[in-house]
């Protein structure tokens, strides 16, 4: 989840996790078949879809329970679908918010098979299923970077180039006219230290202009 406070100059709102793709992975609990999917979603309204796609496919299923996260708004929804109160739909819920993930939608269905579990194996099977599911789609941590364009002669090209990628900025699009213009985003943190490197490299000719703000996935 988003925190208030900083680390290093950077707030802990410069940062989130969620889930990298759609995924999905399943195991069978005394005979109850479990499939529990995730997938990022930025609004309520896909992770509605993506939970009504899921009761589409599992129509015959005993329960299709769900738990999202969205970010804006802090909201938060989950679904025991007929299990009893408690058992399925907050276990679920209680498995995101542990991990610190957002914006991220999970959908546990279950086949029962017979046997009962019971109210503590209920909240295992369930926690089990959100847990492998996030595994599944991968938790990955976005950063806010600030997305930038410089404008240098072929001379400068290489030079400025290495300052970038030594600095840990990746570069997005690099165009070659008349005179070369990079195009990259960089750590917000880490944005000072490229312009003081770029001023001394050029005697203050060259400065890195600010387009926008953009989330990215934070390389490990």
């Amino acid at each position: 989840m988003c925190r208030s406070f900083c680390i290093g100059g950077l707030s802990l709102q410069d940062f989130y996790k969620t889930v990298l793709n759609e995924a999905q992975d399943e195991f069978y609990e005394k005979r109850s078949r479990f499939i529990g999917y995730c997938k990022p979603v930025k609004t309520e309204q896909e992770a509605i879809d993506f939970i009504h796609s899921k009761r589409s496919v599992h129509w015959d299923a005993t329960h299709n329970v769900y738990a999202y996260i969205i970010k804006d708004g802090n909201i938060q929804r989950y679904s025991d679908d007929g299990e009893p109160q408690g058992t399925a739909g907050v276990p679920v819920l209680d498995v995101i918010k542990k991990n610190n993930v957002v914006d991220c939608v999970v959908v546990v269905t279950r086949y029962f098979g017979g046997i009962l579990l019971g109210g503590g194996g209920l909240v295992r099977a369930y926690s089990h299923s959100a847990k492998i599911a996030l595994n599944a789609g991968k938790i990955i941590i976005m950063e806010t970077c600030y997305c930038c364009s410089v404008r240098i002669s072929y001379n400068q090209y290489g030079k400025v180039s290495t300052l970038i990628i030594q600095t840990e900025g990746v570069i997005d699009d690099t165009f070659f006219t008349d005179n070369v213009k990079i195009n990259f985003h960089i750590s917000k943190l880490n944005l000072n230290l490229l312009q003081k490197k770029l001023n001394d490299a050029t005697s203050g000719e060259i400065i890195a202009e600010v387009l926008e703000e953009k989330y990215f996935i934070k390389e490990e």
